[in-house]
């Protein structure tokens, strides 16, 4: 039975998810218990699960949450997290990664999602997928705890690659922007362009053009260009979404990540420094778990491939069941929402508005 074709106990048709349930830290065992916590959150989630066809019917098996919601896909390989992505775009056919793109490419589910080697997974997104049209460089996508009332504010690129011009970060902008809409319900969400400062004069001369391109696109592409914003602004309340190039926005998360572990180390050392402390940290243990919870990376697991024609969901690589039960609700919330096919008709408007421009002011010049 096709768990496209099956329906859910509400009556509707299901979404489907494909995941690579290999490449991870904590192997497909974590996984197998994540997807279960999805399917027990939410009956109208189906699974195309790609890995070792034996051990994964064995892992299945022992979850009744995935009875009937989860067909196995026979990948016998598995992309390591040290495999250089140009070998895996050679030799990665048998993998369980590329299995899990090719259920995409052909329509079979809605999203993939897979904890394994981002560099390999971004590479064999833009040859199984392929970019959209109009699209230079895809980008990822992140939600960072933040001070707005929704929660979390949108990052990218924070990693897919280390080099954008300015018509690279203004299509990350309108990717962004079309992502917190979707993501975060944001009608019209704010857009900050990361800079060392919010001075229009500073930064590099392309972070200056794309200044003047965002300000100018901003009215007519739905979202408010707030201009420059800082490093301190990442958590805060000036604007929804934060547009950078993939090496200052991975240093930004990690330095974020660990910024957090070291924080959450230091409270649970102080507390545990005496009797007294320890009394107080009984006393406030409501208030520590909210914080703890309201730090917790597993939350906001999963990071979106942005610019290819089908979504792809990015797990941390050491991520728990909690981390990739997180990692699945989001792919699911995004394929409610037809995120795919609205980016991409965000992106095909903006390319032609940005052709008819050109044209229009060569003919005013001739």
């Amino acid at each position: 039975m096709s768990v496209a074709n099956d329906q859910s106990k509400a009556g509707s048709e299901r979404i489907v998810i494909s995941v690579d349930a290999m490449g991870g830290d904590r192997g497909p065992a974590a996984v197998v218990a994540g997807i279960s916590m999805s399917a027990e959150e939410n009956p109208q989630i189906g699974f195309v699960l790609h890995g070792p066809r034996d051990e994964l019917e064995k892992l299945v098996a022992k979850r009744k949450a995935l009875t009937g919601r989860v067909e196995i896909r026979d990948a016998k390989d598995t992309v390591l997290m040290t495999d250089k992505p140009s070998h895996v775009m050679r030799h990665g056919k048998e993998t369980s990664m590329w299995s899990a793109l090719e259920s995409v490419r052909s329509g079979e589910a809605d999203v993939c999602v897979s904890c394994g080697n981002t560099g390999a997974l971004m590479a064999l997104s833009m040859i199984r997928l392929r970019k959209l049209p109009g699209i230079n460089r895809p980008a990822i996508a992140i939600l960072w705890p933040s001070r707005n009332p929704q929660g979390f504010n949108v990052m990218l690129d924070v990693g897919a690659d280390i080099r954008a011009d300015e018509q690279d970060l203004l299509q990350y902008a309108l990717m962004g922007a079309s992502y917190a809409r979707n993501g975060l319900q944001l009608e019209r969400p704010r857009v900050g362009l990361l800079n060392v400062g919010t001075e229009e004069h500073k930064g590099r001369a392309e972070l200056k053009a794309a200044h003047e391109l965002m300000a100018a696109t901003g009215p007519n592409a739905n979202f408010e260009f707030v201009g420059f914003v800082e490093g301190g602004d990442i958590p805060g309340d000036v604007c929804d979404v934060i547009v950078t190039d993939g090496f200052t926005g991975n240093v930004a998360l990690k330095t974020g990540e660990g910024t957090a572990s070291l924080i959450s180390e230091l409270m649970k050392d102080s507390f545990m420094h005496s009797p007294l402390s320890k009394l107080a940290a009984l006393l406030a243990y409501t208030s520590l778990r909210r914080l703890k919870k309201r730090m917790d990376p597993r939350r906001v697991n999963g990071g979106v491939f942005l610019g290819l024609n089908g979504t792809v969901v990015k797990s941390h690589g050491s991520a728990d069941a909690t981390g990739i039960a997180a990692a699945v609700k989001l792919a699911f919330q995004l394929s409610q929402t037809g995120f795919s096919q609205k980016l991409a008709a965000r992106v095909a408007s903006a390319t032609a508005a940005a052709k008819n421009a050109g044209t229009d002011q060569a003919e005013s010049s001739e």
